[in-house]
């Protein structure tokens, strides 16, 4: 169980932190409202927030959490811009996946 509140955690942390560029990103690019900004900076720090809550060494947390935004920046390319990710960026997705797994869930020695 505590695997899938791990990855459960970094799934909220990387829609956080992409919601909280995305909107920005909107109001330049696209001549969106400027009032984006306002969600846009409450979704940065909730991202800051979620990745306090992880109970191992926080550079091990940011290691990690990298390997779980990417994939979920080629699902957001798929489901929100919708751009078909190529079989290249599904395989990069994979193996972040199991970059992420290693140094999350591999074995620790004391000292």
């Amino acid at each position: 169980m505590e695997t899938s509140k791990t990855i459960a955690l970094f799934v909220a942390t990387a829609l956080a932190e992409i919601i909280g560029c995305y909107l920005p990103f909107l109001w330049l690019k696209r001549d969106k409202s400027a009032w984006l900004l306002v969600p846009a900076a409450t979704s940065l720090a909730l991202f800051a927030w979620l990745l306090t809550l992880h109970p191992t060494a926080a550079g091990r947390v940011y290691a990690a959490y990298g390997g779980v935004y990417i994939g979920v920046a080629v699902l957001w390319l798929w489901i929100v811009d919708e751009v078909t990710p190529s079989t290249s960026d599904l395989v990069g997705v994979g193996v972040c996946f199991v970059g992420m797994a290693i140094i999350m869930f591999g074995p620790r020695h004391s000292g």
